[in-house]
Formats: structure tokens, C-alpha cells, sequence
């Protein structure tokens, strides 16, 4: 899918909120940023995509952030471009990021909670989503 430098892609968009997710603490952690990674060059969702996109879409998120009300912004653009279909999936993505680290913070917490809402989840898929996300990052 080509399109302008500027226009966010569905695949931008998940990127996006994974990014969030991970700066949503004002720290990003390596364990995060490899996740991302890793979920980029494996899920199929991700079939096609430029990863040098990564560096401007984490610009764009990072501007989002430095902004008052950048987060309703950002969920703006999200919704938008990214179809309804994948709402669920930013979800579970967002959750494994959040996840991978091994701890929650608050301020994953309340994005995460802000993501439900903004999506439109339900709540049962979304505990659903969570408690997989949990038992894919748990150490031996």
C-alpha cells in the first residue's frame, strides 16, 4: 500500500498505538522496543510494510505527547485510517507491548483503559485479550 510520507497507514496506526504504549511512562523500555520489532517482522498484519515508516510514525507520536491534548489527537488520526475490523487488534498489540516488560504501570494502565474506551471494546474480549497478553509474557 503506498501512500503520501504524510498520510497514516492502517499499519502506521498499529505501530502508533504500540509506540504509545511503551512512552505512555515516559520510558521506553529495550524489552518494548524488541516487541514491536518482533511483532512487525512476524504478524501478518504487518505483510508489506515499510519499516523505515517506524521513525516517522514514532516522531508523530512523540509530537502527539508533547501536546496538551495530543492523546485525543492521536486517536483521532487512529481512527480515521485504521479500520474498525482492527480495533481488537491494536488491542491485543498495544497489550503485548505493555506487557512485555513484565510490569504495568499506571500510566499503561490508564492508556490501555483509554484505548477500550476510545474503541468502543467490550469488556469480556477485552479481559480476554488482556489475561492472553499476560500469560504470553510470564517468565519460568
Amino acid at each position: 500500500m503506498q501512500d503520501s510520507p504524510n498520510t497514516m497507514t492502517a499499519q502506521d496506526c498499529l505501530v502508533a498505538l504500540m509506540l504509545a504504549v511503551s512512552a505512555s511512562d515516559e520510558t521506553i523500555r529495550t524489552t518494548e522496543l524488541l516487541t514491536i520489532e518482533r511483532i512487525v517482522n512476524h504478524l501478518p498484519a504487518f505483510t508489506g510494510y515499510d519499516q523505515d515508516r517506524i521513525l516517522r510514525v514514532s516522531e508523530t507520536v512523540f509530537d502527539l505527547f508533547s501536546e496538551e491534548d495530543g492523546l485525543d489527537a492521536l486517536f483521532g488520526l487512529v481512527r480515521q485510517a485504521l479500520p474498525k475490523r482492527l480495533f481488537e487488534t491494536s488491542y491485543a498489540l498495544a497489550c503485548d507491548v505493555a506487557a512485555s516488560d513484565g510490569k504495568l504501570g499506571e500510566s499503561e494502565l490508564r492508556l490501555l483503559e483509554e484505548m477500550r474506551y476510545e474503541f468502543d471494546l467490550d469488556r469480556l474480549a477485552a479481559a480476554a485479550i488482556e489475561r492472553a497478553a499476560r500469560a504470553r509474557h510470564l517468565t519460568v
